[in-house]
């Protein structure tokens, strides 16, 4: 928590160029070879691509990991069964632990262990705020790395 406002405290000073800034993400590291259940309103497969597309109210799990969004296509690795991403769009929502992050897309490459956010990306940790044009979460570590127009609003514990 130190490390965190050190960190955000660093981002309050006033800058021109564009900020980057890596913050913990999750109140635990993600088992990414977890199994992935995922709820929706319909389905639709194409064999020939490989791919599932998931509309309405989907919701991703893995683990502690949930992710939420109007639609997600499941691109499965090479004809082995194994999904190699999910790309989410629509207005995603990534909840670990207490913490929760926005975005009008998510990419999740579940190999490689990364979630990358973009657009408009507003992660709320507490009753602290971080918002960034693109944010790259490392399941592996728990950690998270924000670029862009980074600002953060930090809640002194005075009302």
């Amino acid at each position: 928590m130190i490390r965190l406002l050190v960190t955000l405290a660093a981002l309050a000073v006033p800058s021109f160029a564009l900020a980057q800034a890596q913050v913990a993400f999750g109140s635990m590291q993600q088992d990414t070879r977890a199994p992935v259940e995922v709820t929706a309103d319909a389905l639709s497969v194409n064999q020939s691509d490989g791919t599932a597309l998931y509309t309405g109210n989907v919701v991703i799990a893995q683990g502690q990991m949930r992710l939420a969004a109007p639609r997600v296509l499941v691109v499965y690795a090479g004809g082995a069964g194994r999904i190699e991403r999910l790309e989410a769009t629509g207005g995603v929502t990534l909840v670990s632990g207490s913490e929760a992050a926005e975005a009008d897309r998510a990419d999740y490459n579940i190999e490689g262990g990364e979630v990358v956010m973009t657009g408009n990306v507003l992660l709320t940790q507490g009753d602290n705020a971080l918002t960034s044009g693109r944010m790259v979460v490392n399941l592996e570590t728990g950690t998270a790395q924000m670029s862009g127009r980074v600002k953060t609003v930090l809640q002194t514990g005075d009302e």
